[in-house]
């Protein structure tokens, strides 16, 4: 398995995420993503592997500017907007290979290993 976990320090989520394969002794790179985003490339390998763009938009973020800005930009720009404001995606988006998740979803994980 070669797992990537992307999020950031503040997120539950992803703090619950790298306990889950810590765990089960299951080497994973942590990506912050204050630091260090998604690539374009990445974004879309994810994008592909959860069923859109959509799925992968955290409806509670804080940003409500930006939120409101990509429920009604085109639907062609919206990958390049969540590039620019990656604070918008669900945490952790958790990668294995093609396969990804995002949100804590340890029974799907579970099936990884």
């Amino acid at each position: 398995m070669n797992i990537q976990i992307f999020g950031t320090k503040k997120s539950a989520d992803t703090r619950k995420a790298e306990r889950f394969f810590k765990e089960r002794g299951i080497k994973f790179q942590y990506v912050n993503l204050d630091e260090k985003g998604l690539s374009k490339g990445e974004l879309a390998s994810v994008k592909q592997a959860v069923g859109g763009l959509d799925a992968m938009i955290d409806e509670n973020a804080k940003d409500k500017n930006a939120l409101a800005l990509l429920k009604y930009i085109a639907e062609e720009d919206k990958e390049e907007k969540l590039l620019e404001c990656q604070q918008l995606l669900k945490q952790p988006i958790v990668r294995n290979g093609k396969k990804a998740t995002v949100g804590y979803q340890p029974d799907v994980w579970k099936v990884w290993e």
